[in-house]
């Protein structure tokens, strides 16, 4: 990655802010937060940080993947927003385009994961070691070559959905970590957070966000 490290420039679309939280829509190919070394210095935070100087962070989102990604603005926000996350009470939803045609209309993968040390950054299934991971998927349509699926994770796992995709033998198309084959055909990774549900840090009532997918 640190090689081929091309970021995005331009504006970061700002989905809501206020005296608690911050939500944005990341584009594809920034990192959330700094890689090690100063090539891999420019990310989302540290952007947002110039207009935001007390921003937090609270999740991260993959550097191809798109979309939703809310940051905290006190160190209040940052502990209600982080246990909101750790007790999987914060829903998230995602779009993605895979290789073939999905063989049912809704499913479940529910496979543990764990980092594939010699390869890492790279996960991988393991049944004896790994941490436990859950992905709900809904086929929304399909031309046989793709499917259109949206993608509802119950963990937040590394590489979650990319992996569970590939092992139900329908990669993310354009991933260039595990359907490099694909990845020359495509300006990007095809994978959006397109929703996130949480409750507000200041009174609890539920919000939403979201931001429209590019593909």
């Amino acid at each position: 990655m640190s090689d081929d490290y091309d970021p995005p420039t331009g504006e970061i679309p700002v989905l809501h802010a206020d005296h608690e939280i911050l939500a944005v829509d990341k584009p594809a190919g920034l990192l959330s937060v700094p890689g090690k070394g100063e090539h891999l210095a420019d990310c989302l935070i540290e952007r947002l940080r110039v207009p935001f100087p007390e921003i937090l962070l609270v999740h991260r989102l993959d550097r191809d993947t798109s979309g939703v990604m809310i940051f905290a603005l006190t160190p209040h926000a940052q502990r209600h927003l982080g246990l909101q996350f750790e007790k999987r009470q914060a829903k998230k939803t995602y779009l993605a385009r895979v290789a073939g045609q999905m063989p049912e209309k809704t499913g479940r993968v529910d496979l543990p994961l764990i980092v594939d040390w010699p390869n890492r950054p790279l996960q991988k299934v393991d049944h004896e070691t790994g941490k436990p991971a859950v992905t709900n998927w809904r086929l929304l349509r399909s031309d046989g070559a793709e499917s259109r699926v949206r993608l509802m994770p119950e963990t937040g796992r590394s590489h979650q959905l990319r992996v569970h995709m590939l092992a139900l033998g329908h990669p993310i198309l354009g991933d260039p970590f595990y359907a490099p084959e694909t990845a020359d055909q495509y300006p990007r990774m095809m994978l959006h957070a397109e929703e996130l549900r949480l409750r507000h840090p200041d009174g609890g009532a539920g919000v939403r966000f979201r931001a429209r997918p590019p593909f």
